[in-house]
């Protein structure tokens, strides 16, 4: 299942994402999605997935009458309320390669803020005192339960679903001091969406192609096979160092192909007017425009 989060007359929604559109989660369930949406309850709440399908299965013949037109939409993050956004570097061996890196021997972590988050087709300015933004396609975990202390075999078990992302970031600002955050946790730099589709929906997370396009040229291109720390051991390692709640998030680490990884003469940064496309095999395509 594809969910979406969206603004629509003003009012926070939750919606199904199927071909011909947006199925509104309140036209079928008999409670209101800003309460669904609250504490991120429909990841927490396991019955609210399964009372979304069986009513839909139920009201067949009705769900298309409730269908709203993806266009009319205002795109929100598909997870609007993260608790934890943690983020892991250098985990394509390629791309710490060409940022001259060492392959790390264990994940590298650090964080983005919660209020970071911004959804599909929303514009993303260009940090004060920043001139070199840079794209970093990633394909983020969503939690679905609490994890703490987990075996890597059993892992996957506590995913919800998973979604596009984009660790966007201001390389200048960035590597202003040892530490990423002033760099990495500006207004908007955590773009995620535009859908985030359940887990059950995946056969193997660690065999999807990853894109990422600049005005529709391809800049990045790889598969979440090439990953040096798995899904499954990234969530077994820091819920060793930390407890994972519902609704907290990984981004996964980006590829080779970034603008940081070329020759300082030729690199180009992101500028205002630029569409930047995150796309992974099967979770949609998300669209940011920067300002």
């Amino acid at each position: 299942m594809r969910l979406v989060v969206f603004d629509l007359n003003k009012k926070k929604q939750l919606g199904v994402k199927m071909n011909q559109g947006i199925l509104p989660v309140d036209s079928i369930l008999d409670i209101d999605s800003e309460e669904l949406l609250k504490n991120n309850k429909f990841i927490s709440d396991k019955n609210v997935l399964e009372n979304i399908k069986k009513e839909m299965s139920k009201q067949e013949n009705k769900v298309k009458e409730h269908l709203i037109n993806e266009t009319d939409i205002n795109y929100l993050p598909c997870v609007p309320e993260p608790g934890k956004v943690i983020c892991v570097g250098k985990n394509y061996a390629e791309h710490a390669q060409e940022t001259n890196d060492e392959i790390p021997d264990s994940p590298i972590l650090f964080s983005k803020f919660s209020d970071s988050v911004t959804g599909h087709m929303t514009e993303v300015p260009i940090p004060d005192n920043s001139n070199e933004l840079d794209y970093e396609a990633e394909l983020m975990v969503v939690i679905g339960k609490k994890a703490n202390k987990v075996s890597e075999s059993d892992a996957l078990n506590y995913v919800f679903g998973y979604c596009n992302s984009n660790d966007l970031s201001a390389r200048d600002l960035q590597f202003k001091t040892n530490q990423w955050l002033l760099g990495k946790t500006g207004e908007k730099l955590a773009p995620m969406g535009p859908y985030l589709l359940t887990s059950d929906e995946v056969n193997n997370i660690q065999d999807l192609g990853i894109r990422c396009y600049v005005n529709e040229k391809i800049k990045q291109s790889s598969n979440t096979k090439y990953m040096i720390f798995t899904c499954s051991y990234l969530i077994h390692y820091i819920s060793h160092y930390m407890t994972l709640n519902p609704g907290d998030v990984i981004m996964t680490g980006t590829p080779e192909g970034v603008i940081l990884g070329y020759p300082e003469s030729q690199r180009k940064w992101l500028k205002s007017g630029d569409k930047v496309k995150v796309e992974i095999d099967g979770l949609g395509e998300l669209v940011n425009k920067i300002v």
